[in-house]
């Protein structure tokens, strides 16, 4: 593990359910830091070039995220790993279901903890 924390940014629509859920997910988890926003101006936290600036890793939950951050922060985004999760806008927030789906998603890039 490198002396440095993975950053990872997890992007929604309104960083109220799918990304908040993340964030809130692996909070705490050791070898990284975390922090989430939302696409659209009401966002709870809109995201901002300083937010893809710090990110290592940047997972946007659907594929128009992605789009929405490439035509927004062409510059900021080169060098940084983006992701789409293909995760649709149909969850509650911290729902067991979303959290299993984000898990197996999320696995498939970052070393996560297998569940209890």
């Amino acid at each position: 593990m490198s002396a440095h924390p993975t950053k990872l940014l997890f992007i929604c629509s309104r960083n109220r359910i799918r990304s908040l859920t993340a964030e809130k997910m692996l909070s705490g988890l050791p070898g990284y830091q975390v922090a989430s926003a939302g696409t659209q101006p009401g966002a709870r936290v809109v995201v901002t070039s300083g937010q893809i600036r710090w990110a290592d890793i940047i997972f946007c939950m659907e594929k128009s995220h992605l789009q929405k951050l490439r035509a927004r922060f062409p510059e900021e985004l080169h060098g940084r790993q983006l992701i789409a999760l293909h995760i649709p806008d149909e969850f509650e927030f911290m729902a067991e279901d979303l959290l299993d789906e984000l898990h197996t998603k999320i696995g498939m890039h970052v070393a996560l903890p297998v569940p209890e």
